[in-house]
């Protein structure tokens, strides 16, 4: 068995800069982009991951002070116009903008505005 005493130190042959440069472009492979149908089933096992989907109508920032005065018939200004495109938040991340609707008895969001697919997997992360 050899003990480090023995062993006779390597010899480091570095290769010259036009090698390396040569070997690296044979060697380079091209990233895989996944087509829109191929992503689709490459995601297909989260597809029944649930998510949090919020819709924010404005945002304001208030003292302690006032939130301590807050009753009811208190109002809030918030930092958006009347008319402006409401938010749509997933986990909370922005994916989308869009206007207030009434979907019978309840709220809804009609989309005006979505980030492209590949942005919104990218925003989930």
């Amino acid at each position: 068995m050899a003990t480090p005493e023995t062993l006779e130190p390597q010899q480091f042959n570095p290769l010259n800069p036009e090698e390396t440069a040569e070997l690296l472009k044979e060697n380079k492979a091209e990233p895989v982009q996944p087509s829109q149908g191929n992503l689709a089933r490459e995601l297909e096992f989260l597809y029944g991951v649930p998510l949090q989907v919020s819709v924010e109508v404005g945002r304001a920032r208030i003292l302690l002070k006032d939130l301590l005065q807050m009753g009811e018939g208190y109002v809030v200004e918030l930092d958006k116009l009347a008319g402006d495109p409401l938010d749509l938040y997933v986990n909370s991340r922005l994916i989308a903008r869009g206007e207030a609707v009434k979907v019978g008895d309840k709220f809804g969001i009609k989309l005006t505005e979505v980030a492209s697919q590949s942005d919104r997997i990218e925003n989930l992360g």
